[in-house]
Order: C-alpha cells, then sequence, then structure tokens
C-alpha cells in the first residue's frame, strides 16, 4: 500500500464553532459541547491548529476565541437564543481566511455562513430536522455540506448535501464499571413527557424494582411534570429523584444499574446517554425510535421495546447479557479517535473540491468529496465586545455581518435547544 501523499497527512487549520449557551466544555450536561469538547481534543493530538470559538469560560486546547464572556445559561438567561448564535458565525466570519476549514456546530444559525463564505464550512446537526422553521431551512440550503450524527436524522432529508454520517465519539475510556450491578434502573436526562419519565416509573411500579431518575427540569413545562409526577412518586419511594448530577457521580450510578431506561417516543437524534450507560457496562432498555436501532444491538447490548409489556420482558433477559463485553465493544465503536478520523476525513475532502464563489448559489451542483458513514492553551483576544443580555422578551435575529442575504423569520428559537 502507498504511504500517504504529504498533502494529505499537513496539519489543518481548523475552526471549529460551538453555540454560547454553554461552556466547552460544559459544567453539567451538554450534548452538543461535549461533542466540541472531544473533537478539539482529538484534533489537537493529531497535530492540527485548532481555533475554538465559544465562551469565555470554555476549557479547550489549542487556542480559545471567546464568542462572549461567560455561557448564557450560566447567567441564568432563558429567553430567545438567535442572535447569540449568529454572534458566533459572525466571529469566525471575521477570521474566515485564517482557516483552511470552518466545522459548525450552530444548527441552522450558521447556514448563511456555510453558503457564502469563501473558506469551506461543514455544518454538523445534533438536533431534530422537523421543528420549527428547520424544514423551511432545509429546503432552501440545500447546497452547504451537511454531517448527520445518525441515519435516522437525516432519513427524511435525502436530497440534502450530506457528505457524511458519523455517530458521536466520547473518551470513556475511564468510565467506571460494575460487573456485579445493583437491583435498579436508572434514568438520565430530561424531565419532559417524551423522553418517557412517566414510562420508566410506571415501569418500576409494575416490576417493584427501585428507580434512581438523574434528570433536569429546566423550563415551565419541565418544572411542572417534575412536582405534578416525578416528587410524589420520590416521596412515595417508587423512585429516587437525584436531579441533574455531575457526569462523575452521574456515571457511578449508571455503572451500577441493572438496566439504563430510555423509553421516550422522542426520536433521538443520536443519544449520547445510551453509549455512556453502555460504557460502563450497564446495558439499556430503549424505546425502537430514533437512532437507538444504531446504538443498541439487540440482545449484546440491550433489548429494543415498542411499549412496557415488551420493557418487562426485556428485564427478564437483561441479567444474560455480558457487561465486559458492552463495555468492550462501546469502547471501540464510540472512541474520540474513531470520530476525529471521521471529521478530518471530511475536512480534507472539502478543502480538495474547494470551489470558486457561485454567482447563483441556489441549484449549484455539489463540489464535495465522497459521502460516507462512519459509524496547554494559547488563549486570545476576544474578537467581539461581551453584549449585555436582551430582555427575555426581546427577539433580535440580524444576519451575521458581512453577509449577502438575509433570512427571516417569525419562529422564536427555543431557549433549550434539544439535541440528545
Amino acid at each position: 500500500m502507498l504511504a500517504p501523499s504529504p498533502s494529505n497527512t499537513a496539519p489543518l487549520r481548523i475552526a471549529l464553532v460551538a453555540p454560547p449557551m454553554k461552556a466547552v466544555p460544559p459544567v453539567g450536561y451538554g450534548g452538543t459541547e461535549r461533542v466540541v469538547d472531544a473533537l478539539a481534543i482529538g484534533l489537537d493530538a493529531r497535530g492540527h491548529d485548532v481555533t475554538t470559538f465559544a465562551t469565555g469560560d470554555s476549557h479547550v486546547p489549542g487556542r480559545l476565541v471567546p464568542i462572549r464572556k461567560e455561557a448564557l445559561w450560566k447567567e441564568g438567561y432563558r429567553g430567545d437564543i438567535a442572535g447569540f448564535m449568529e454572534m458566533a458565525a459572525d466571529a469566525v466570519w471575521k477570521h474566515a481566511d485564517e482557516f483552511d476549514v470552518i466545522h459548525s456546530h450552530l444548527e441552522t444559525f450558521g447556514f448563511l455562513l456555510a453558503r457564502y463564505c469563501t473558506t469551506p464550512v461543514v455544518t454538523t446537526l445534533h438536533g431534530r430536522l422537523d421543528d420549527s422553521f428547520t424544514p423551511d431551512l432545509l429546503r432552501e440550503f440545500t447546497d452547504i455540506p451537511l454531517v448527520a450524527i445518525s441515519e435516522n436524522q437525516r432519513r427524511w432529508w435525502p436530497d440534502q448535501n450530506w457528505v457524511a454520517t458519523i455517530h458521536h465519539g466520547q473518551d470513556l475510556t475511564r468510565s467506571p464499571f460494575r460487573d456485579q450491578p445493583g437491583d435498579y434502573l436508572a434514568v438520565v436526562g430530561r424531565v419532559a413527557p417524551e423522553k418517557g419519565i412517566a414510562e420508566a416509573i410506571e415501569l418500576a411500579r409494575r416490576t417493584g424494582r427501585p428507580l434512581k431518575m438523574a434528570a433536569k427540569a429546566l423550563d415551565p413545562a419541565e418544572i411542572a411534570m417534575r412536582d405534578e409526577l416525578v416528587m410524589p412518586a420520590h416521596e412515595e419511594g417508587v423512585i429516587e429523584f437525584l436531579g441533574e448530577l455531575l457526569p462523575p457521580e452521574r456515571d457511578e450510578m449508571m455503572a451500577g444499574a441493572f438496566a439504563t431506561l430510555m423509553l421516550g417516543t422522542w426520536p433521538e437524534p443520536f443519544g449520547l446517554v445510551a453509549i455512556e450507560s453502555l460504557a460502563t457496562g450497564t446495558p439499556v432498555i430503549g424505546r425502537r425510535t430514533g437512532a437507538l436501532p444504531e446504538i443498541i444491538e439487540e440482545g449484546v447490548d440491550g433489548f429494543l421495546v415498542d411499549d412496557l409489556g415488551e420493557a418487562m420482558l426485556a428485564l427478564d433477559r437483561i441479567g444474560d447479557l455480558d457487561r465486559t463485553e458492552i463495555r468492550r465493544r462501546t469502547l471501540e465503536r464510540f472512541s474520540v479517535d474513531r470520530m476525529t478520523a471521521a471529521y478530518e476525513d471530511v475536512y480534507r475532502d472539502l478543502i480538495a473540491a474547494k470551489p470558486g464563489v457561485a454567482a447563483s448559489v441556489p441549484g449549484r451542483p455539489s463540489v464535495t468529496g465522497p459521502r460516507r458513514t462512519v459509524r496547554p492553551e494559547r488563549p486570545i483576544e476576544p474578537v467581539l465586545p461581551t453584549i449585555p443580555l436582551p430582555a427575555p422578551a426581546a427577539a433580535s435575529s440580524s444576519v451575521a455581518k458581512g453577509s449577502p442575504a438575509t433570512v427571516t423569520s417569525t419562529a422564536t428559537a427555543s431557549p433549550d435547544v434539544r439535541t440528545h
């Protein structure tokens, strides 16, 4: 086999752009920010020049360019995020010529950047693609290179310019492991109807197994569900409600569980909780929806179910699974190195096929590479001043500075971007 050419191994100048709601890595739980952190670490370890555009309280290898001083949610902000996401796109746009490739994690808020920036931009979509104004934007921006985080996520949009499907990777090597677990069940995530909270509580009632729930409640609907459903079950002794745990405590809780439950109807675009549980050796009983069938191999890593009756049958069989093998497979399938190598291939394909600036963007042919499925800091000064938080009622939607077009939506961006 021929050795790779120097052009395929030379270090790249890579910009990673994270949302400004949480720090990178997040203090508590955060899906997108944890993926950006893992990618920054992986790319830096491979010798690339990595610059991360994130909040100033982030801690990443390479260089950090603060979008704003602190994470929005750390300051208690729960309003419209659209303007802040556009600020993040604007921050990297100002310095685009300093990079070989830009990797946006700004969801649809980075689409104008991806279309008009002369530096190649690839966008990883972390959320559902059927909410709010996302379908309209996908129909308009069919030319920009996109990465899906599961085959299920992209299945309704086959005509987009998908350049890869890349499952998330995390450093799970230090996850705790229990060969002999306890008898309790575990739930991790949000207190929301679509997350299977009520189903998990009912399964605990029917089986008599204890249930430990590490879950956050942020918006009013989640807080109401916590107060009206979860806390009464906690006081009754059916469950133990732990609130949102920090990663070390959360992982210990999952490692000691008989099984982790993911019974929600919400189609997970990926499902970091699943791989975190599997890394501890704890199998998952999950609803047959979203990306879970791509993560859980039936009868090996856990079981996929359609209702509570099947979940009870799965519990009868969970004890037969090999927890050591579950952990081994997960560390191999969802490693940072595997994810980083896949993105590195995408970056090099985009750079090699870098086009000129098109006079008429809509309808132009794709210029990306072949599609694929792949299952010490040097801080610099902020490029933007810290902008005071607006009142929650304000809804500014200005386009990133210097862009030649404007996308206007009457929809208000949700204060909690549901991704994992």
